[in-house]
């Protein structure tokens, strides 16, 4: 194809290609690139193409590119929404409560209970046993446990409470995990 039988072409067909189109979408700059692709690849591939009817190849062919534009598009939209919404639970996460700074907060809290107060904690929490197992391995009363937890369960919020001023719905839930 000469570069005159092209430019006849393309003055013939670009803008009616351009309003076929506007029936998929209006956004301007889609069509126009799709247009230009549309013709871009029939200059460098014309001596391979094989057209019987040019003007049924330039239709399908921009309405297969506009539709290929169009659901890569929304794939991207899709994408880069899920984006956004894990970055924003992320920061909100973050503006909240640092779930690692908590639980070391909470180790070292757990680690300044006394010897046998943090034992019982420990048997009770880590190892799942009842007051009842405590009272009977320990050699104490079950009343003994219960005063033991208390107090462990008491010093533990009120420095969990002195650091985070202002933990809001996620430290209270937390807290009650304790």
């Amino acid at each position: 194809m000469s570069e005159q039988e092209f430019h006849s072409i393309y003055k013939l067909y670009h803008e009616k290609l351009c309003y076929f189109l506007n029936y998929y979408t209006h956004d301007e700059q889609a069509i126009e690139e799709v247009v230009q692709d549309v013709f871009v690849y029939l200059w460098k591939e014309s001596a391979n193409l094989n057209i019987t009817y040019l003007k049924t190849y330039l239709y399908s062919s921009a309405r297969n590119r506009m539709l290929n534009y169009l659901r890569n598009e929304h794939t991207r939209t899709i994408v880069l929404e899920r984006w956004a919404k894990m970055e924003l639970e992320e920061r909100q996460a973050q503006d909240c409560i640092d779930r690692a700074e908590f639980f070391l907060l909470l180790q070292d809290t757990i680690e300044t209970l006394p010897p046998k107060c943090r034992e019982i904690f420990l048997m009770s929490r880590d190892e799942k046993k009842t007051y009842k197992e405590i009272a009977k391995e320990k050699d104490i009363s079950v009343k003994t446990v219960e005063a033991q937890m208390g107090i462990a369960l008491k010093k533990i919020r009120e420095r969990m409470l002195s650091h985070y001023k202002e933990g809001g719905d996620i430290f209270m839930f937390l807290l009650t995990l304790l």
